[in-house]
């Protein structure tokens, strides 16, 4: 037994190797050789030795198997037949138990309660549970809860067969958008029950991809008034815009949009052959017939178009507040990023545009979608018309 405080030393197989035919090559003695080479006892030298004469691995220890069964056997019977009863219940018990088995682990309690179920009309109850050791008030319980149990197997497979409708139709959905579309249809589910589903229908979200962030040098820059404050108490007061590229195969297309951050709706949006300042200030001007833009801060990127004087001049005739983010660094623009994130990830990569007609109606569909029907958490999980017509309710 070890005692209070002991430590022990642990030796890799190829030192233990060395020590052997250091001993075997040579003509110290086990001691000797032990403390050459710091082992703490000159036993322990001859066990490697005897295990490495007889071909054995060092490590190699007797690996116990639990008994299936608990507890002491009973031995005691009252009439020769009582014992072979009991023995041929034991019998059947143990292969129903293998059978049960996968890859040498143990059955769950279900299945050993599935068991004595199906062997009580051969063997009787009493002896059956007096071999598998199981509580009679448990096995009780268990088979009075089994139309519960029956119910619930019922319900949560109507609730997958939903769940893979859902994913057929939105392939880009996690388990926070399909446990409100489960919700919307009457399916009141916990969402780490839709997460672990998820997990068995083996069935998730398309991960976003990640995008090289370029790197340019501006030549006008407006101060940084947003400074990743992207919370606004009323519309048309923090407005971020930006630009992305689409691919129709042989070439792509610009989307320049304008995104407001009270409710994230897209206000307004331009496609265009040329990525210039002519997009950027048809996309302006576009923004300026729908709303009052008066005393608006309008934040992008360091773009050429965005540090253009034509830009500059638009803004100050029309009273706008410009902001740009600091040099290479797209998370000062955080939020019009993820919504290109989104319609990429949820529309335009799951399936290819062939023309610019059909790059402009994905967008056009998806920019409704996403104004009108994409709910989202920050607003209380309403689309972001929806909320800003409640609000002004």
């Amino acid at each position: 037994m070890a005692k209070k405080g002991q430590t022990f030393n642990q030796y890799t197989e190829e030192f233990k190797l060395a020590a052997v035919q250091e001993f075997i090559e040579g003509s110290s003695s086990y001691k000797i050789v032990a403390e050459r080479l710091g082992i703490r006892s000159c036993t322990q030298l001859k066990v490697w030795v005897k295990k490495w004469m007889k071909g054995e691995a060092f490590d190699e220890r007797a690996v116990k198997t639990p008994s299936p069964l608990k507890g002491r056997p009973r031995t005691s019977f009252n009439t020769v037949e009582e014992e072979r009863d009991y023995l041929k219940a034991q019998v059947d018990y143990l292969k129903k138990r293998l059978s049960k088995s996968s890859k040498g682990e143990a059955p769950s309690q279900r299945d050993i309660y599935e068991i004595v179920d199906e062997l009580r009309a051969v063997h009787g109850i009493t002896r059956l549970l007096a071999i598998a050791e199981i509580p009679r008030a448990s096995y009780y319980k268990w088979r009075a809860t089994q139309p519960q149990r029956d119910a619930r197997q019922d319900r949560d497979h109507e609730i997958k067969e939903h769940m893979m409708a859902i994913h057929m139709a939105h392939p880009y959905y996690g388990y926070p958008r399909m446990m409100n579309d489960l919700c919307e249809v009457g399916y009141i589910v916990n969402h780490k029950k839709v997460w672990r589903l998820m997990k068995v229908l083996g069935i998730q979200s398309i991960i976003r991809r990640k995008r090289n962030v370029s790197n340019y040098t501006p030549s006008v820059v407006y101060p940084n008034r947003l400074k990743r404050k992207f919370h606004a108490t009323a519309p048309q007061q923090k407005m971020v815009t930006d630009i992305t590229y689409i691919s129709d195969g042989s070439k792509f297309y610009y989307l320049s949009v304008i995104q407001d951050l009270f409710n994230n709706e897209i206000v307004v949006w331009q496609l265009s052959e040329r990525n210039d300042v002519e997009l950027v200030m048809n996309t302006i001007e576009q923004w300026i017939r729908k709303r009052d833009v008066a005393e608006a801060v309008l934040h992008s990127d360091q773009g050429f178009q965005y540090t253009s004087q034509a830009y500059n001049t638009r803004l100050e005739a029309f009273g706008v507040k410009g902001s740009h983010s600091r040099k290479a660094t797209c998370l000062d623009n955080a939020c019009i990023e993820s919504f290109f994130s989104h319609l990429k990830t949820e529309k335009l990569y799951l399936g290819q545009c062939n023309s610019g007609d059909e790059i402009h109606q994905a967008v056009e569909d998806y920019i409704y979608f996403y104004n009108y029907q994409r709910f989202q958490l920050k607003l209380k999980k309403r689309a972001p018309i929806e909320y800003r017509c409640a609000l002004a309710a």
